[in-house]
């Protein structure tokens, strides 16, 4: 069922963990990122929030994040917070990650207690090694009942469910008795649109028709979707259904076209499309379009008569480009698959019975990917090689819509009516909102409960990236005495190059990983001179110069490595 949400409140916020890879489609068009875009824009525009807090590594990121927000009319404070100090980010008490949630963060996060902060991640493909393997890793990594996986489908849902049964089954096997925690929330939360970007422009889709050749009495099927048969859907049944369908058009004077709108994943595939489409269906016209143009997708959604998404792939989870096509007034015909079940309803459009093989048919095909033996492609083109859709009903389909101009209207005014009551984003976010409000009140009861279940966890010894003096204390002949006892002199350097010139010479400023500022070594340095001969300790220096001890034992290291410091005898 999907997440039924309560008013969301001004605190129900949460600090957005950002990488341009995962919000800017111009990185290069995939779903992920252009769901990303979506939704950051979304967000923007429609929180009700006091603050935007974006959580990334880099200045780069956040300048980033302040220019995607000044284009969509911010006016809320913006405030970036560091990972390498993600406490930073409270009163906001939610960090929304944009894929499913990497154990890393769950790591991240346990130095500071388990009811530090909630992480709450979303669902884009679910299929490849890595997610099924973070799956599993993150049941085994210090993650929360409060944490979260929005989904965006039943059917994802679902899956993921699959995924964690089957991880608990192996862990309860393998450590009988073991108790695990309970598994994060899985709230069935939909992608969402700007519906208002779909509205159809007429006259760019009056010109496209004129500009392929459509004539009054054709029918124009259009899809949005990357070129890819491997990672999409395979256009074979899509091009026999249509020429199945084109003399019942025919018979009233008209044709078929099918308008492919989308970007072809390699160089080879336009012809391979072309030549099929050529021998598959004779009849119906085909034209391919740059799917990378935004005016050319919304001269295709605008052009078009029907809306077709045969999906047959594991990649696809939600799909996104008939909710488009809903909110572009189209009616939409789509496979039986995944996240459709969910937004397409007899009202709207046509959905196209599809059948997958039993695990017995294809357990050597997820042996084959999980061994190495196959990519990912590989393992997405065969399993959609197997998977069967409908044909026949595909074209009862075609013909139907084709043949109804009465239909596809009521369907297109649906469809549109539909995607602006449940998928706009003025919808969805607050859906978003009231979760993070949910995952916000589960911490507060959390942190009344003292224990081990929340208590801090000593970052040196966290077992994914323990210190290295912990892990690697076998390595060295000793470790370093303690700080706050070990007396260090200054030693006579001579002719030799100072702490500047030393610093240049090792070049680490181009690792842009700097131990520390060589002025402040200087400085150092030279708290540790004054001292003469009898030298002094790292507290004593810190009281000198008024610098944390902790940073000058570890310049006081760095100044031994190269010999400007020793050890008094």
């Amino acid at each position: 069922m999907p997440f039924a949400p309560s008013a969301p409140s001004a605190a129900a916020n949460a600090a957005i963990w950002f990488s341009t890879d995962a919000f800017d489609p111009a990185k290069g068009i995939n779903g992920r990122r252009v769901a990303g875009e979506s939704f950051l824009r979304g967000f923007f525009a429609h929180a009700a929030v006091d603050e935007f807090v974006s959580l990334a590594h880099s200045s780069l990121d956040h300048a980033t994040f302040a220019q995607m927000a000044e284009a969509s009319g911010v006016t809320q404070p913006l405030r970036k917070v560091f990972l390498h100090a993600p406490a930073r980010i409270a009163p906001r008490d939610v960090v929304f990650y944009p894929a499913p949630i990497v154990p890393e963060e769950f790591w991240r996060r346990a130095p500071h207690g388990a009811a530090a902060w909630a992480l709450c991640g979303i669902t884009h493909t679910t299929a490849t090694r890595a997610v099924m393997q973070l799956i599993f890793d993150m049941r085994a990594a210090p993650q929360m009942p409060w944490d979260a996986m929005v989904c965006t489908s039943n059917a994802v849902q679902q899956s993921l469910r699959t995924l964690m049964e089957l991880a608990e089954d192996h862990l309860a096997t393998r450590f009988p008795g073991a108790t695990l925690p309970a598994r994060p929330l899985l709230p069935v939360i939909p992608l969402g649109v700007d519906t208002e970007a779909f509205r159809p422009d007429p006259a760019a889709g009056a010109a496209l028709r004129a500009r392929l050749g459509l004539g009054p009495a054709d029918i124009g099927l259009c899809c949005i979707a990357r070129l890819t048969p491997d990672r999409k859907f395979d256009p074979f049944p899509l091009f026999l259904a249509l020429e199945a369908a084109a003399p019942a058009l025919a018979a009233l004077g008209g044709r078929f076209h099918l308008l492919l709108c989308g970007q072809f994943a390699d160089q080879d595939l336009p012809g391979t499309f072309a030549k099929a489409a050529r021998r598959l269906m004779p009849s119906v016209g085909y034209h391919p379009l740059d799917g990378g143009n935004a005016a050319e997708r919304r001269a295709t959604l605008s052009g078009s008569d029907i809306f077709v998404f045969p999906v047959d792939n594991l990649q696809e989870t939600f799909g996104l480009a008939p909710v488009e096509a809903m909110a572009a007034g189209l009616p939409v015909i789509v496979s039986d698959w995944d996240g459709m079940k969910d937004t397409v309803t007899p009202d709207v459009g046509v959905r196209i019975p599809t059948e997958m093989p039993r695990a017995e048919e294809t357990t050597h095909l997820s042996q084959r990917l999980l061994g190495g033996t196959d990519s990912y492609s590989q393992y997405l083109g065969q399993m959609s090689a197997l998977t069967r859709i409908d044909v026949a009903a595909l074209t009862r389909a075609i013909v139907a819509l084709g043949s109804n101009r009465d239909l596809r209207a009521r369907m297109g005014a649906a469809g549109q009516a539909r995607a602006r009551a449940l998928y706009d984003w003025r919808t969805v976010i607050p859906q978003m909102q009231a979760l993070w409000g949910e995952q916000s009140a589960m911490l507060a009861h959390a942190r009344t409960r003292a224990g081990r279940l929340v208590a801090p966890v000593n970052p040196a010894g966290l077992p994914v990236g323990p210190a290295p003096g912990v892990m690697f204390a076998s390595y060295p002949s000793h470790p370093a005495p303690d700080r706050m006892t070990r007396r260090l002199r200054a030693t006579d350097i001579g002719m030799r190059p100072d702490v500047a010139e030393t610093f240049a010479l090792r070049r680490y400023a181009a690792s842009r990983r700097l131990i520390e500022d060589p002025v402040r070594l200087q400085r150092i340095l030279a708290a540790f001179a004054a001292t003469g001969t009898r030298g002094a300790t790292i507290p004593d220096v810190a009281a000198r110069i008024d610098l944390p001890p902790g940073t000058i034992a570890r310049a006081a290291l760095w100044l031994s490595k190269y010999h400007f410091l020793e050890d008094c005898p």
